[in-house]
């Protein structure tokens, strides 16, 4: 099988000629590009003759895909797959699996950069000190005690869940399913409505896909308490910009933790939340550790053997 991993997905050389080293030796070629196609015929010339590709998140268009007539599997080293043109990929019977799973941790862990930033000032409070200034106007909140509401308890919702109960957060979920970990944590279960109302801390944690795009607009920010903030390492699409840059600088609510938008960055400089009051932007860093990257890579090439050894895993078409 010829296999090309048509962009890097950030691990060493080293790491990589490991696994062309095992590829190899069961009679399987690894092709590893150094850089991104920039255009679909790049691609294309890639990918043509390719049985297996490896694709991080860049995007993957039908066009491509109906140009790579042996191609039968597709590896993605991510956990989102809405880059890729699923309904060419089903039309071609090409097998897709993702990474799910992979960046729990790190994900988890950057929503709470986020709240702890925007709730303690740290931005500003570095650039108060570089230029003499005090802590005046920068007194924070705590976490302790807040209610902090998940919408979208999956694995990384549940990561955040336990994060937030080690704070001493009262934790609020949109999701009428009955899981373990919530029991233990407490959970109270709420509709969305009643979680934007009650939550000081509002954390995003869902899949893109038709139901969720603009899933928080005009309306849900709208019912968002005016000292709350709202936080988003999830899809970029899953929240309006506009309606959340209006709220910021009208000061309806109290601030946002961004890292994804409705394109890869660099995003355009008159994106709505370039110029939003009181708002942390992150370049979409949440999944982005080098433990997480070690972990992808494990997850992309054990899904590999999995469909070579005719057991596929982490099947999402």
């Amino acid at each position: 099988m010829k296999i090309v991993m048509v962009e890097p997905i950030n691990i060493s050389m080293m790491k990589i000629e490991e696994y062309r080293q095992q590829l190899e030796a069961e009679g399987h070629q690894l092709i590893a590009y150094s850089s991104r196609a920039e255009n679909d015929q790049e691609m294309i010339k890639r990918v043509k003759e390719a049985d297996i590709l490896i694709i991080a998140n860049q995007p993957l268009s039908a066009k491509v895909i109906n140009a790579s007539k042996d191609l039968k599997m597709i590896s993605v080293a991510f956990t989102g797959f809405d880059h890729i043109a699923m309904e060419a990929c089903r039309e071609n019977d090409i097998l897709v699996s993702n990474s799910s799973g992979y960046a729990n941790q790190a994900v988890a862990e950057l929503a709470f950069g986020l709240v702890i930033n925007l709730m303690r000032n740290i931005k500003d409070s570095d650039g108060a000190v570089r230029v003499g200034k005090t802590r005046k106007n920068l007194i924070g909140n705590e976490l302790f005690g807040k209610n902090f509401g998940i919408i979208g308890f999956g694995s990384i919702g549940q990561k955040t869940a336990k994060i937030a109960a080690a704070f001493g957060c009262n934790i609020l979920v949109d999701d009428h399913k009955q899981h373990k970990l919530g029991e233990e944590l407490g959970v109270e279960y709420l509709p969305i409505d009643k979680l934007m109302q009650n939550s000081d801390i509002v954390s995003l944690h869902v899949p893109l896909k038709d139901s969720t795009v603009d899933l928080i607009g005009v309306e849900e920010i709208a019912l968002m308490k005016k000292d709350a903030i709202l936080i988003n390492t999830a899809r970029g699409p899953v929240v309006n910009s506009e309606a959340l840059a209006e709220a910021l600088n009208n000061e309806k609510i109290a601030g946002a933790g961004i890292d994804v938008f409705e394109m890869e960055p660099p995003i355009p400089s008159d994106h709505p939340l370039l110029n939003a009051k009181n708002t942390i932007l992150t370049p979409h860093t949440a999944f982005a550790t080098e433990e997480a990257f070690i972990k992808r890579a494990e997850i992309v090439f054990d899904n590999i053997e999995a469909w070579l050894a005719e057991k596929p895993q982490n099947v999402v078409s």
